[in-house]
């Protein structure tokens, strides 16, 4: 292997590997309607881009006073995501090639995200990168989401590999927070471009502010190589 012996690499999903967010923030505005609360836009989904769905649907609740409970509620929006989002997520080229890259390497990975395990391995499959990422963790099966470290730490855990050795790929403030919280490196490529300067991507190793337009597989690579220290 060619300078990354030891080194696992741990993506995000949602707005990271695959352009999800529309139908999130189509999903989300649709239960909000349904539950009287019209003209949600999308500078207001912006605003839980990067926190789990769990997450998100209780900050509805205590900012909008819903009548249903969480539960409800995150049961209503990922089913309405998983409609939306089964056969219609394209995956970001230069990521896929990225993580082609690293498996012809044989580069452990994982995914760790804020999305239900059912949507994370629905997305994985309709895109084909579950042929390479077969180690999934939702932020379901931790006690917290990101900004903590938890959904980052399993993932190190199950992979085998010291959080030091791990590098994360983010889009996020919340996921780059929880990445350093976790001890880990990360390269951040911003889907909200007016975020690049937000404080908790400043411990980036990379960051890439021109969010996706800016990401190339083979410049993610040899970061990974150079900063490696292998």
């Amino acid at each position: 292997m060619s300078g990354l012996s030891g080194i696992s690499v741990i993506f995000d999903l949602d707005g990271t590997l695959v352009d999800s967010e529309p139908h999130y923030y189509e999903a989300g505005r649709q239960i909000l309607a349904e539950h009287g609360v019209p003209g949600f836009t999308w500078a207001d989904h912006e605003r839980y881009v990067g926190i789990s769905t769990l997450e998100t649907v209780t900050l509805w609740k205590r900012e909008y006073g819903l009548d249903a409970s969480v539960e409800e509620l995150l049961a209503a929006k990922n089913r309405r995501y998983l409609e939306l989002a089964r056969t219609a997520t394209r995956a970001y080229p230069e990521m896929r090639k990225f993580v082609e890259l690293l498996s012809t390497e044989g580069v452990p990975m994982a995914v760790a995200s804020g999305s239900s395990l059912q949507a994370i391995t629905a997305i994985l499959a309709g895109t084909g990168l579950d042929a390479h990422l077969r180690t999934v963790v939702s932020a379901d099966e931790v006690d917290h989401g990101k900004p903590a470290p938890d959904v980052f730490l399993e993932a190190a855990r199950r992979l085998g590999t010291p959080p030091a050795r791990c590098v994360v790929v983010e889009d996020a403030a919340p996921g780059a927070a929880a990445a350093d919280a976790a001890g880990m490196r990360c390269i951040a490529v911003p889907y909200v471009a007016a975020q690049a300067d937000a404080p908790e991507f400043a411990t980036a190793g990379l960051l890439l502010r021109g969010g996706q337009s800016e990401f190339t597989a083979r410049a993610a690579y040899d970061w990974l190589v150079r900063s490696t220290g292998s």
